[in-house]
């Protein structure tokens, strides 16, 4: 006792009266009525939904060019042809011609490709005469052309670079230099074509990579366990990305209120948005500050809590145990601040600004009694059932992220975020056209947007059978026996472009049309085909 006396008296007076406070507050039951918060009036800056003409027709490839524009494409050209002239002076040989935006446009449409129809290398897309060959990256662009533009991919521009370079070690390092004009350019896209409902969700997103970036990250509890870290803004009702931002790790620059406080506020921009809107988020972001700043914004807000967040009720009396029967439920209103404790497997904390604690919500579980599972209806709170339901908006964005991924191994760091880049674009424009026409699965968008980029017909013309490759003579035999072996002679197409020697030969295959040597000591017509 005396040691706790002691203790007592060394305790500050404001941290002693906040601690009172808290052990004065009481956890209500279900039983007692909450009060009905009051409703935040929605006004969206512009109407919910996509900021198209709607007399115009949109395809896919439409769609993703409002994301990675003509403009925006030709831009990455010019830096990836700047980055291979760095490297041809620094001594690298390349047999290299300066990439297109048509060119990048098709380079685009087999990154797709390739999320669509996995293969365990990029060599094997080119592979021909195996049981798993592929024909179709081959007609787009050869292997070699595909890799080259692969390495030299670049966003920033080389010389800029290298000045930012200079700067490491400082304050005035941009570590994010080297994605930062396409990430500016797509999260302008993002917010620009689309305008969400009412109900939004903040989450974090991972970008695999483990390269020693001092950006990368761990997260135990995600799928993907290293990489980059996003903070992501989604439209609960669609899993539209509205913005995104890009975690630096330790050179986070601080300003006093914590990185999920910021990170929030950053996502949540009221001159684009408006008011009136309703924002879920995890117990990493919930706090009682972070939930009050947001109701004084005209932002309601709803998340999981962790108890030892500052002023939320921690040592308040009637609060849950361990022996709490499932279902039951405890809560405690602070002016704007409903916190809610429900029993389910384990203890659920929430916290709210937009619902009451309990309106009579019912959910249903499996229970096992005396060997057998039945289901069995219990209590659950207003703002627990609100947030299952509106925090399902990121899951559905990741969904549609990894169906068809364009990530895939690279040596460059900033490629992988590039490769995302690349896949917001892509889930983003389905989301649009299902939204306004609603009448293609995510498979069938990308079929078609790979289609578009590459600049070719949806149908694969079959290909002519093996029989028909046969050696026929190349004009009709003379009657005349001695001209049988000269007449129809043509020069052979192997022997010119393999060789370039001039031989004629009186046979052609049947199917290609084309004259082949076909001698004993000289088998064009096999070569030939072994290529096809």
């Amino acid at each position: 006792e005396r040691i706790e006396n002691d203790s007592d008296h060394q305790m500050p007076v404001a941290k002693k009266a906040r601690t009172n406070k808290q052990s004065a507050l009481t956890w209500k039951t279900e039983t007692e009525v909450d009060l009905v918060p009051q409703t935040l009036r929605f006004v969206p800056s512009r109407d919910p939904g996509p900021q198209l003409w709607s007399t115009d027709s949109y395809t896919p490839l439409s769609l993703f060019k409002l994301f990675f524009s003509e403009s925006a494409v030709s831009t990455l050209c010019y830096n990836t042809n700047a980055q291979v002239a760095r490297s041809i002076e620094r001594g690298r040989k390349y047999r290299w011609t300066d990439v297109s935006v048509s060119e990048m446009y098709r380079y685009f449409g087999l990154i797709f490709y390739m999320g669509m129809v996995k293969l365990s290398s990029i060599n094997d897309y080119w592979r021909q005469g195996s049981l798993c060959s592929v024909p179709f990256p081959a007609t787009i662009m050869s292997r070699d052309r595909y890799r080259s533009i692969s390495w030299n991919m670049h966003m920033s521009h080389p010389a800029a670079d290298k000045e930012n370079d200079k700067k490491k070690g400082t304050d005035e390092y941009d570590w994010l230099f080297r994605v930062k004009p396409l990430m500016d350019t797509i999260r302008l896209a993002c917010k620009t074509i689309y305008h969400p409902r009412r109900n939004l969700a903040v989450d974090e997103r991972m970008v695999a990579c483990k390269a020693n970036t001092g950006m990368t990250q761990y997260m135990k509890a995600k799928p993907t366990k290293w990489g980059f870290k996003l903070f992501v803004l989604t439209d609960s009702s669609n899993g539209y990305t509205v913005d995104f931002s890009v975690y630096t790790g330790k050179n986070y620059v601080a300003t006093g209120n914590g990185l999920p406080y910021d990170t929030v506020m950053s996502l949540m921009d009221k001159k684009l948005l408006g008011s009136g809107y309703h924002v879920y988020m995890d117990n990493f972001y919930t706090s009682p500050k972070l939930l009050t700043d947001l109701i004084d914004m005209r932002y309601g807000a709803c998340g999981t809590y962790r108890d030892y967040r500052k002023n939320s009720p921690q040592n308040a009396a009637n609060s849950l145990t361990k022996n709490s029967p499932r279902g039951s439920i405890r809560w405690i209103r602070n002016g704007p601040l409903v916190f809610v404790k429900w029993m389910d497997t384990r203890e659920v904390s929430v916290c709210s600004t937009i619902h009451p604690a309990y309106t009579g919500d019912n959910v249903q579980r499996r229970v096992k009694t005396q060997d057998t599972w039945s289901l069995k209806t219990f209590p659950c709170p207003a703002p627990v059932t609100a947030y299952n339901q509106y925090m399902g908006g990121v899951d559905l964005s990741d969904r549609l992220l990894q169906y068809y991924t364009a990530q895939h191994k690279t040596l460059k760091w900033y490629r992988k975020i590039f490769l995302h880049f690349l896949d917001i674009a892509a889930t983003n424009s389905f989301t649009i056209h299902k939204e306004l026409y609603g009448n293609m699965t995510y498979k069938e968008f990308m079929e078609q947007l790979i289609t578009e980029l590459c600049g070719v017909s949806p149908k694969i013309p079959e290909k002519r059978a093996s029989s028909d490759h046969v050696p026929v003579p190349g004009a009709l035999l003379s009657t005349d026996t001695r001209k049988v072996a000269s007449s129809g002679r043509r020069i052979c197409v192997h022997c010119k472009a393999a060789h370039g020697k001039k031989q004629q030969t009186p046979w052609k295959c049947q199917a290609c049309d084309v004259h082949l040597c076909l001698q004993l000591t000289r088998n064009c017509f096999q070569e030939w085909h072994k290529a096809l």
